[in-house]
């Protein structure tokens, strides 16, 4: 009798399949938001709610360009995001198509940016195909890609740089340049709103604190070690530190030309860094209590929104109510915990970065100097909230018993999207009444 053959080793064996891409589903789900928040999008077609600030400085930025004159205003923030929407209506006119079509684009890129980050980082195909349709109906991100408004161009940079990040950390052969853009889109999350700080320095720290981990000896020249082989943290601070500063400054270039009254701008006047003091006094003035203002504790229970509009035009009663998806919002908050537990028990770093990446987003606001605040500054903690929704859903779905809830909760997300969608999309209403159907919440009135 043959003898019989030993078992392979473990060593041996081949590694588990490593999951497909799900690249194809990522565009085509993509292309699927895009025609979504795309319709209509000229509906409104009077400016609503902050886009009576931001369409006039970006107006004074188009006359710049066409005519060499402009007036330096909304010097509150800085010009990127005023920019963008300038060359919307550039291309288009200045129209409601031309006001929206920039913030269009970006929610369509912040949108493919997220969920493509979310794969580069966990390699779990369900979390994300999950976060995908989480994400697209989750209210806040189809809100602001439908108005122009400096939170899209701000997010989006933001998603953008974690997209790139995470490709970086997966594959360190393309690390370097990852990197650069990482860095490029920092900058521009910042040249668009200051509220992008605390995440801005994420992937900073992150490549600084596991390096310090390793307790590498030459830890500034070390070339060896996560996240990013190849790159020493010298190298890196150039493209995650200087390089964001850099493309910071240099969104201020049409401020030093704009003028008002044939004076030299205010930028010009007292150079960029003296100029940041009027920035930030101008950001801290908002003192008068606002009807829509709100606090983090109500944002994180989904209990205050905002009416960005709720009046008669275009011949019918429309409304455009901005809270969160009030479901996913909700279930979001244990899911938040259980991958703050797994990320630190299992060592999964992209669990661990979605709770952590929403305790640094929403932590701004608990120590922000801006007293009075609104709902949508929870536009970027609902992007890791719903990431770890998802990869929450993925772990469901290895458990036996829950499976079918691992499905049900983006299907619910779906449906009551379609529940909530003409108080969404500005659709026609019944009357002035209409609004309490959608009224789950005294908070929402």
């Amino acid at each position: 009798m043959a003898e019989a053959q030993a078992p392979s080793s473990p060593a041996a064996a081949p590694p588990p399949p490593r999951p497909r891409d799900p690249l194809r589903w990522c565009l085509a789900l993509t292309g699927l938001y895009a025609l979504v928040a795309g319709w209509r999008l000229a509906t409104p077609s009077i400016p609503y709610f902050d886009e009576v600030h931001y369409l006039p400085a970006a107006r004074e930025i188009l006359s710049l360009w066409q005519t060499g004159e402009g007036a330096y205003i909304n010097r509150e923030h800085p010009l990127f995001a005023k920019t963008l929407i300038a060359a919307g209506l550039a291309l288009l006119g200045d129209n409601p198509l031309g006001w929206r079509i920039m913030p269009w684009l970006c929610g369509v890129l912040a949108f493919i940016a997220s969920v493509r980050a979310l794969w580069h980082a966990s390699h779990d195909r369900f979390a994300t195909l999950a976060f995908a349709v989480l994400l697209g109906t989750g209210f806040p991100l189809f809100i602001h890609t439908r108005i122009a408004m400096l939170d899209i161009v701000m997010v989006t940079a933001l998603a953008v740089a974690a997209w790139q990040f995470a490709v970086a950390c997966a594959r360190p052969e393309q690390g370097r340049w990852r990197l650069a853009l990482t860095g490029i889109a920092i900058g521009l999350a910042l040249g668009a709103k200051w509220n992008a700080i605390p995440l801005a320095m994420v992937p900073g720290l992150t490549f600084f604190a596991a390096r310090a981990m390793a307790g590498r000896r030459r830890l500034l020249l070390s070339r060896r070690g996560a996240p990013v082989p190849g790159v020493t943290l010298i190298e890196a601070f150039v493209w995650l530190g200087l390089l964001p500063l850099a493309t910071y400054a240099a969104t201020f270039a049409p401020g030093y030309w704009l003028a008002e009254y044939l004076h030299p701008s205010p930028l010009a006047e007292q150079g960029l860094i003296a100029f940041h003091r009027e920035i930030f006094a101008l950001q801290s003035q908002l003192m008068t209590p606002h009807r829509y203002m709100s606090t983090w504790p109500q944002w994180v229970l989904n209990a205050r929104g905002i009416w960005y509009l709720y009046e008669p035009v275009d011949g019918a009663q429309r409304g455009v109510l901005l809270i969160g998806n009030p479901v996913t919002m909700l279930l979001g908050l244990p899911a938040l915990a259980w991958c703050l537990l797994r990320g630190v028990w299992a060592k999964d770093w992209a669990r661990l970065a979605a709770a952590l990446g929403y305790a640094a987003s929403l932590g701004l606001w608990l120590i922000a100097p801006k007293p009075v605040q609104f709902y949508y500054h929870y536009f970027a903690p609902s992007f890791f909230l719903l990431a770890a929704l998802a990869l929450a859903c993925s772990d469901l779905r290895r458990w036996r018993r829950g499976k079918w809830l691992a499905l049900g909760i983006p299907a619910a997300s779906v449906a009551v999207f379609a529940w909530f969608f003409p108080i969404l999309a500005a659709l026609p209403l019944a009357g002035p009444d209409s609004y309490t159907l959608w009224m789950w919440w005294d908070g929402w009135r």
